[in-house]
């Protein structure tokens, strides 16, 4: 077997045992070891280019809290609490600020994929509200707010619609109320798709503004009043 194979072999001359040796200069001995023990069967075991990434990998740790240990007071010990105090603080922030949102490219549509009543959408937001849920009850009641105005035929039936889209369409015929339908849709972009957290006045807005609607008339159009005639 190659394994069994010496160096010197390399180097030892063609004849019998009584042949004196054959002296090579010590350059061209190593290289011929060199070209030997390159061979595969001496790296059958050897561990494999991954796992030799990962053991450099954690040698590069051990040291750095080696080091780390000897430069903090009270050794491996006071790397132990650094390394707790910066874990409590991420899971603080963490807490705190909730995951992190990516601002969508377009507001995504108000409604979800299952329809329900202006009714519903309200007796949603009341139940929220009764449990100081400020965003829910804030997203629910904008909902029962654009879906009043479907039911009443002031906007038309359309999925996908954003909150924007609806604050929009819907102040051509409520211009009086156009500014409270646009600060409405903003409200619940900020809360559903920026993070914000609503508040109880937030909600009270939106409850003041859905009942403003429920009782005003509509403001048409001279073709939109022929069509209702």
């Amino acid at each position: 077997m190659h394994g069994s194979r010496t160096v010197a072999s390399l180097v030892r001359g063609t004849g019998g045992d009584d042949a004196p040796p054959v002296t090579i200069p010590r350059d061209p001995a190593r290289e011929a070891a060199e070209r030997e023990l390159s061979k595969p069967p001496y790296h059958e075991n050897d561990p494999s280019l991954l796992q030799r990434a990962l053991n450099r990998f954690w040698e590069w740790v051990d040291d750095l809290f080696t080091a780390a240990a000897g430069a903090t007071p009270g050794g491996g010990l006071g790397v132990l609490v650094i390394v707790i105090a910066v874990l409590a603080l991420i899971g603080a922030l963490w807490w705190r600020l909730g995951t992190p949102h990516r601002a969508p490219a377009s507001s995504p549509a108000l409604f979800d994929d299952r329809p329900r009543t202006a009714a519903e959408h309200r007796a949603a937001a009341e139940a929220h509200a009764a449990g100081g849920h400020w965003n829910q009850a804030v997203q629910e009641r904008m909902r029962a707010i654009v879906r009043s105005l479907e039911e009443r035929a002031l906007l038309d039936p359309r999925p996908g619609r954003t909150a924007d889209e609806a604050a929009a369409e819907a102040s051509r015929t409520l211009p009086a109320h156009a500014p409270e339908l646009h600060a409405a849709a903003r409200s619940f972009d900020a809360i559903t798709y920026g993070a914000r957290t609503a508040t109880e006045p937030t909600y009270d807005r939106l409850t003041t503004l859905d009942t403003a609607l429920i009782q005003t008339r509509p403001t048409l159009s001279p073709t939109q009043e022929g069509g209702h005639r």
